[in-house]
């Protein structure tokens, strides 16, 4: 029975915008992705130091990034088979499991093949603890709040990659060193693991997403091809694929560029520019809550068309083209870039939007393709880069860039309509409301 204090802390959290039988779940999120971002801005220098060189650390890095896409996938894949629940489990073990082999065993020994086998398959965990959730999140909350339950995901996931995350290793490296650091990142991580298994107890995410009754009819390959064919059963989810890829795509491709562009070209200090791009990342990620929660109120593919598609064009040019104008001013760059970090939280609704395309069967399956696609922008992006830049200079990839973002605008004003979005809800309540009253004075 619930106290008189515990209904008002769910009145508020409700409120908010977040499902309160799935709080614990946000908390686990958030202290998992502060553990598994620890590491993020120093593991590549630690392994350069310790018997590896950098390119050898680079191709670890690099396998890293390619099993990660593979977990993207298998979250929302295996979460219509088993559920989110033992998705986020397996996720966590095999995390746990293999950063204990990579920590005690492959870099004591120094060696590149241990390495590149025990990081690289830890690679798939973190993806299938945190996507999981977020299918968990799409099959469990209720349509007129999946937007602002989505904003939250996306707050706390990237408040620990890497934004807390690095903040941790920024406060503990000085004190414990950085190789006890890592194992201090496997604590956090265990944290996170065990708020998950014990206090979040909702439960549609303890059960598949398919019945029993087409769970008995078909075989696990089936149904995980599934997650595969889908793109051809429901060609809309494969846009809706393509609209998130091309969210994250220009922002990855950014990060091989801007370095230069701002030290280089426009003369801020190294310190100046990465604390640019940290007060963007946190502006950001302070407006994923609030956006998704506007997207609840006007619509998913309003938002996702005109803050997202076309506010991400413009934002971009601007945070590119206003420090040449204005001779690398600091201050207006800084606007800008936050302006662009405010733009790209108006691609919250893509998971909200993906999953109300199909029905429940298909639901882990269309999240499937979302987190795919999540994985493969951190590939495309760099690849986008290198491909046109020697044609086309900085300058004409950042406009291809903008036209990607239009590209995405277009996507999801004409084709990701449904029935389920609240903007479409409100028309039309609003266009029977309208034929009432012209039939009542008729």
């Amino acid at each position: 029975m619930l106290t008189t204090t515990s209904r008002g802390i769910s009145g508020r959290l409700d409120r908010m915008g977040m499902p309160p039988a799935l709080f614990w779940g946000y908390i686990a999120v958030l202290i998992f992705m502060i553990g598994d971002g620890v590491e993020s801005n120093y593991l590549a220098p630690h392994l350069a130091k310790h018997g590896f060189t950098l390119d050898s650390a680079a191709t670890i890095i690099s396998f890293y990034g390619i099993t990660v896409t593979i977990g993207s996938w298998l979250a929302g894949a295996l979460s219509t088979l088993w559920g989110p629940r033992r998705v986020m489990i397996i996720g966590g073990a095999i995390w746990i499991i293999f950063e204990i082999l990579f920590l005690a065993v492959a870099m004591p020994a120094e060696s590149f093949e241990l390495s590149l086998l025990t990081y690289g398959i830890r690679g798939v965990a973190y993806p299938m603890f945190a996507y999981a959730f977020l299918v968990w999140i799409q099959a469990a909350t209720k349509p007129e709040q999946r937007g602002s339950a989505t904003g939250w995901f996306w707050f706390v996931f990237t408040g620990g990659l890497p934004t807390l995350g690095s903040a941790v290793a920024f406060g503990a490296i000085p004190l414990i060193g950085e190789y006890a650091t890592f194992w201090l990142s496997l604590v956090l991580v265990c944290i996170g693991l065990a708020i998950g298994l014990l206090a979040l107890r909702e439960s549609t995410g303890f059960a598949p997403l398919i019945d029993q009754e087409y769970r008995a009819q078909h075989s696990t390959g089936r149904i995980l091809l599934s997650g595969i064919d889908i793109l051809v059963r429901q060609p809309r989810v494969g846009i809706a694929g393509m609209v998130r890829i091309i969210n994250t795509t220009p922002y990855f491709g950014f990060f091989i560029f801007l370095p230069g562009f701002f030290t280089d070209q426009m003369g801020f200090s190294q310190s100046g520019y990465l604390a640019l791009i940290t007060i963007m990342g946190l502006v950001g990620m302070s407006f994923n809550p609030i956006i998704g929660r506007l997207s609840d109120q006007i619509g998913w593919r309003k938002i996702l068309t005109f803050i997202g598609g076309l506010g991400s064009a413009v934002s971009m040019l601007l945070m590119y083209f206003v420090p040449q104008w204005t001779g690398g001013n600091y201050v207006l760059s800084l606007v800008f870039a936050c302006l662009y970090g405010i733009t790209l939280c108006g691609y919250v609704p893509a998971a909200a939007l993906i999953a109300a395309l199909c029905d429940k069967q298909d639901k882990g399956n269309a999240m499937a393709i979302y987190c795919l696609a999540a994985g493969l922008s951190t590939f495309i992006g760099p690849a986008l880069y290198r491909v046109l830049n020697a044609e086309v200079g900085i300058t004409g990839v950042v406009w291809i860039y903008a036209g990607l973002y239009v590209l995405s605008a277009a996507l999801s004003w004409f084709f990701l309509i449904t029935p389920a979005d609240p903007g479409e809800r409100h028309r039309v309540a609003h266009d029977n409301q309208r034929a009432d009253l012209e039939t009542e004075f008729s």
